[in-house]
This record gives structure tokens, sequence and C-alpha cells, in this order.
């Protein structure tokens, strides 16, 4: 079995036409869900790209592999994976497996993708690096113009200093995008790999549509910002909600831009995603052009998602919304059927998929489940819920989320705790965590995220032990070991 893994970097569900989005032009990614399975409750383990693509490679939960932020905003905690930590590339390097990752890195600092067994350039950064030296022996070899922007798009900071960047036009034609850089050294090591007899991985990490949107004319005015309809968390008070909410809305300017401009950001993100589909189509075509299609197994997916305006924030951070929680999922093999499942899936889960496909032992991906059963049509026995979690951006924050099927949970200790219910407030506009009402929803989902963080060893459940009408507890809180009666006699 082959892999073709396609990522994506802060992607919105809602973007897709196998989404529902009747206005992206995304036909390639469309027919990929059509003929695989498209996952309607696939979620990222946190919300924040180092985390999130760490937790892929290890099969490890954050709070687990312990590389908790960002290189770019690190607030002090551990920016690579220890030595001995198991990774799937190398894993599969053992098994025979050719393994190549063209793209975006950011899953450690000092580490590169060659350390865990990937062939391809080194392209570390949050964003396209349009300065690396392989990019611009690319531009060269095709003589194409170099990278430059204008109009661009931005708010202001409430220190009366410019925002960060949220969109520009690209000075070059789409063959001298970064994207199609990636996708055209990706069918080039596609090529190689085809060539040998041996099997392959080969994943290509699109660096957007993460923010700032930059991308050619004919794709900043692809969607006509009137056909936007505007998330309605526009509508956000943040009543009764954490107040680092309000504070992250100001840091990313949402207030200080008209809302034609949020329509025209929104238009300009969904023209990125289009963009990346033409690229996703090159590759795709690729495979089949190789006669590789009918033994490769397919994943398009992404890190987590993005707020494009939707509760008057940007980017991402420490909101616990379906914004940037939930995210697509869709896994094409061969010989599997195509459907929709709406079990609770997770980022997490492609490592154990990869290694159950590839035929080694999944164990060592501790807390990552494969999906092949359900990829293969089966109705195993599947956990109800999904815990996801933060630990930080800008600074430490950590916080911690259960979600079901009608209900969500976040917990934060520095402040409000948050309950929505996703049936009657599908925009997470109404925080219900303390309404009396609720009470019996509140305490069932406490009782459940406590008893999911104390299996898994997630210490975030200390906090809990004392803070909420969890149960008997049947440990000592304080770690002491001092209750223990065996100490006293």
């Amino acid at each position: 079995m082959n892999f073709l893994f396609l990522m994506t970097d802060q992607h919105r569900v809602d973007t897709l036409g196998a989404y529902g989005n009747p206005h992206v032009s995304t036909p390639n990614l469309d027919r990929l869900a059509a003929s695989g399975t498209r996952f309607d409750r696939w979620y990222t383990p946190t919300a924040i790209c180092t985390p999130a693509r760490a937790s892929l490679l290890t099969g490890q939960a954050p709070f687990r592999h312990k590389v908790l932020a960002n290189q770019e905003r690190n607030v002090g905690y551990q920016e690579d994976l220890p030595a001995s930590a198991f990774t799937f590339g190398l894993a599969l390097r053992e098994r025979g497996y050719n393994c190549g990752l063209l793209g975006k890195w950011h899953a450690s600092t000092a580490a590169t993708p060659a350390d865990y067994g990937f062939d391809g350039p080194h392209l570390p950064g949050w964003h396209n690096p349009v300065e690396h030296p392989d990019y611009l022996a690319y531009l060269k070899e095709n003589d194409l113009p170099p990278y430059e922007i204008h109009d661009r798009i931005r708010g202001t900071l409430p220190n009366g200093g410019p925002g960060n960047l949220l969109a520009a036009r690209l000075r070059q034609p789409v063959e001298a995008t970064f994207e199609h850089y990636l996708a055209t050294r990706t069918i080039e090591l596609l090529q190689r790999y085809a060539g040998e007899d041996r099997p392959f991985y080969l994943a290509t990490h699109f660096f957007g549509p993460h923010l700032p949107y930059i991308v050619p004319d004919e794709y900043f005015d692809l969607i006509d910002p009137a056909v936007v309809e505007l998330p309605k968390s526009i509508a956000e008070t943040f009543e009764g909600k954490p107040a680092v909410q309000r504070n992250y809305s100001a840091h990313w300017t949402f207030d200080t831009m008209p809302i034609e401009v949020t329509r025209k950001l929104i238009a300009v993100y969904w023209g990125y995603v289009s963009m990346i589909d033409h690229e996703v189509g090159r590759i795709l075509g690729a495979l089949d052009d190789l006669d590789q299609g009918d033994k490769t197994t397919v994943f398009f997916t992404c890190d987590h998602g993005e707020f494009t305006g939707a509760h008057r924030l940007h980017d991402k951070g420490p909101a616990m919304y379906e914004d940037i929680y939930r995210t697509p999922g869709i896994i094409r093999t061969p010989g599997a059927p195509s459907q929709v499942r709406n079990e609770f899936v997770s980022l997490l889960d492609c490592t154990a998929t990869i290694l159950d496909l590839a035929g080694v032992d999944p164990a060592p991906a501790v807390d990552s489940r494969s999906l092949a059963p359900l990829v293969r049509g089966e109705t195993p026995d599947w956990q109800p819920d999904i815990v996801c979690e933060f630990h930080g951006h800008h600074f430490p924050y950590p916080q911690r989320m259960l979600r079901d099927d009608r209900y969500k949970l976040v917990v934060n200790p520095e402040s409000v705790n948050e309950l929505y219910d996703l049936e009657r407030d599908p925009d997470e506009l109404i925080n219900i965590y303390r309404h009396p009402e609720t009470a019996p929803v509140r305490e069932r989902m406490l009782q459940r995220l406590y008893t999911l963080l104390v299996e898994r060893d997630d210490n975030f459940y200390h906090w809990m032990t004392s803070m909420y009408p969890v149960g008997a507890v049947d440990h000592d809180p304080t770690l002491s070991g001092l209750d223990d009666q065996s100490y006293l006699s």
C-alpha cells in the first residue's frame, strides 16, 4: 500500500464543495471525497500548528509529547520531540518504504524532516518561505518572476500601530506561486518513487490557506464578495465568555475594519482554497498518469481551522469553537466504498491508520486509533465523543474540551467555563454553562471529561478533582502520598 498525504494549514471545513459550500470551486477535492470516505466529525487535537503536527508525527496527544506551542510565539514550552520519541516516518522506513515530505514542516525547531525519515527540502516556518534556495532555484529554472505583493489588507492594533497582515495581491502568475512549486516538486518525487520497487509515503503540506491570504489576481478576485454570507457569529458580544476572547478580537483588529473588508477577506480566503485545489488536482492527476491510483491510499486534511471573522476573530487562539477545531478529513483507499461517516475522529488517528494499512504495529501511536475499519465500511464500537486541548500561543492558556453529539464543554481554569448546545446554537453564541436548567448536562459532561482525562493520564484532571463535582476521588489529589495509609502504619 502506498500513501499520498495532502495537508493544508488553517483550513475551514466549510470552504469545500464536498462539505456544502456552493460558491468555492474545489472540484478535485470534491471528487476525492465522492470516491472515498468523507468524515463529518473530524477534529484537530489542538488548534495550533506545531503541536498538531507533532501529534501527527507521533500519534500522541500534545499533553503527552509536550511540544505545545509554535516556535514563533513560544511561551517557554519544549520545541522538539525527545530523541527517543516514536515517529511513523522512521517506522515506515524500517518497513522498506520510501518516505517524502514536501512543504510545511513546522513540527519542531532543531529537527528536520530528514531526522524523521523524510526525503525532500527542509521548508521551515509558519508561512511560505519565499526566500528558500530551492524555491528561488525553481523560479530561475522556469524563468518566473520573484515574489512581490501589493494592496495589503490589515487593521489597526489597540496601541495604534498597524495590525497583522491579513491579505495581499501577489504579482506573480500561478506557475510562480509557492503552491505551484510545491505541487511540481511533489510530482517530481512521485515520479521517482513510482519508478522504484518499493512502496512509498509521500506528503504535500501546503502552507495555505493560512493567513495572510497572498494570491494572484485571478484568485484574489475569483469570488464576488456579494455572495459571501457572513458567519452568524459575527454578532458575538463576548457576554458571559472568557475575557481573553475579547482581547484576541482586539489583537486581530476585527472592529477596526469595515464589514465590507471582512467580506472581501473571506472571498480571498475562498479563492486561496480554490488555488490549492487546482494544485491538488495536478498531484492527483500525476498519481493516475503513473498508474498508482489503485495502489495508493490518499488522505486530505489540515492541522486546524481558521476564524476568518467568525466570533469577530481571525487566525486561531484560546477559544475552542468549531471554526478552528472541526476540520475537513477525507480518506480514499483502494477497494473501499464511497461514504460519509459521522463518528468523532481526529487528525491524531491518521498515524495509526497509516501504520495499520502499512502492516506496521500501531501500538506506539498510543493516542491514535486506526480509521481503517471505518473506511472499509465496518461499524466497530466507537467513542461517542472527543477530547481536545490547548496550551497557549502568545501566552500560557490551558484548556480542555469535550464535544459529544449535541453539547460542547470547555474548561477554562483562569476564567468562566463554557457550555454550548450545538443543536439549538450551532454558532456557539450563548454560553449556557451557568444556566440552572443545564445543571444535569453540565455535571454529566464534567464527569465524562474528568474520566477521560484520568484514563489518558492528562494531569489537567487534578484541577477538576478539587473544583468540580466529578465523583469520588480514588487517589491523593495533592500527589503527596501522605494520605496513603501504608505510609502511616
